[in-house]
């Protein structure tokens, strides 16, 4: 009885043992053995390296979510003396804007197994210098930033430059720093949206820019004035309004044009807030829209969907953007002293029934 209570009891702890055991970690020479390639190749293509075919690079992706791999976030700081963290510093949260790019820049950091800390300075440039010295504190690897104020805290971004934080700008960046930006085909698309309100028989534009102190905001506002000279159509200072990004700023602006009894048939602002802001101001006074006043937007956040009428607007690819972002910036963190060097994306144009009352046929909204 004894005897067998021992065997028993012996059977119970080594069964135990053996469960409680944890379960070997997959590693990269798993992968490798797995496939039949080098450790360096799969190294390289886990570490996003553009120079490994895009087709092995997702073999080796699908293959290490299979085998359930995971990057040891530990041993990887130990070995490169880094924190594996970047900062995402973005000028406001209110417009899915934000959102969609920081979500294009998790795409490739997560994979690369780096965290990453969010700051919103929410359009206050004293809000973006204790953001920038946040970032300095928590000895983040990078930054991507969209600025605030493209004239103010340079000071602070070149001293963390000066110190080695790689750093990436999107959407707006700097004047008289040299660092790579992701942007995308403003002047372009702002131009031809601008030359399609003219085509459709509007000459009475008003076009609502951001303040001064965006400096790429500019080349949506050259863009309106040069193809209104291209149609021979009179520059007029009156139908040009400053506002920042906000609905109220729109409402603020539609009554300011009600009011004065300026004479206008189109409303081209520089962001879909501001737009949207217009369009229900408009609703208010009894404005047909796009009958009485066509209106337009810039930014193409998915609120351009979800107003009546829906918004014409131009749609630059904000996940893109951030992969592209994120991409740049390791390259920066991974080769220290590298060439800058810009990406410039192409935005969509989408032509839809705010600006068109012909809109209403679904390939319209896909209009370049």
């Amino acid at each position: 009885m004894c005897q067998k209570f021992g065997i028993a009891n012996n059977l119970y702890y080594l069964c135990r043992d053996k469960l409680s055991q944890p379960m070997k970690r997959v590693t990269i020479k798993d992968i490798a053995s797995h496939l039949c390639i080098s450790v360096s190749t799969v190294s390289r293509a886990l570490a996003d390296d553009r120079n490994i075919r895009k087709e092995t690079r997702e073999l080796i992706f699908r293959t290490a979510k299979e085998l359930g791999y995971q990057r040891n976030p530990l041993a990887a700081s130990l070995r490169s003396g880094r924190t594996n963290t970047v900062g995402v510093l973005v000028n406001e949260m209110v417009s899915p804007f934000a959102s969609q790019v920081i979500q294009g820049i998790q795409n490739i950091m997560h994979f690369n197994g780096i965290s990453i800390l969010i700051c919103n300075s929410d359009n206050d440039p004293d809000q973006e210098r204790r953001n920038i010295q946040i970032m300095e504190n928590s000895l983040v690897d990078g930054i991507i930033v969209s600025l605030c104020h493209t004239g103010q805290n340079i000071d602070e971004l070149k001293r963390l430059q000066g110190r080695g934080v790689p750093m990436v700008f999107f959407d707006h960046s700097p004047a008289g720093m040299t660092a790579p930006k992701v942007v995308a085909n403003n002047y372009d698309k702002a131009f031809y949206l601008t030359d399609n309100l003219i085509l459709s028989g509007r000459r009475h534009i008003v076009h609502i820019k951001g303040p001064e102190v965006m400096a790429d905001l500019a080349d949506i506002h050259n863009a309106y004035r040069d193809c209104l000279c291209k149609h021979r159509i009179p520059y007029d200072r009156d139908l040009v309004i400053e506002a920042s990004a906000s609905p109220d700023e729109g409402r603020r602006v539609a009554e300011h044009l009600l009011d004065s009894g300026i004479s206008f048939d189109a409303v081209f602002a520089c962001h879909d807030l501001i737009a949207i802001g217009v369009m229900n101001r408009l609703h208010d006074a009894g404005l047909r829209i796009p009958e009485d006043v066509a209106v337009a937007g810039f930014s193409g956040s998915q609120l351009s969907k979800l107003v009546y009428p829906p918004l014409t607007t131009v749609e630059p690819p904000l996940c893109e953007m951030g992969e592209e972002a994120a991409r740049l910036l390791l390259e920066q963190i991974r080769h220290p002293g590298a060439e800058s060097r810009n990406v410039t994306v192409d935005a969509k144009i989408k032509l839809r029934k705010s600006s068109h009352a012909e809109a209403s046929a679904p390939h319209v909204e896909e209009k370049e």
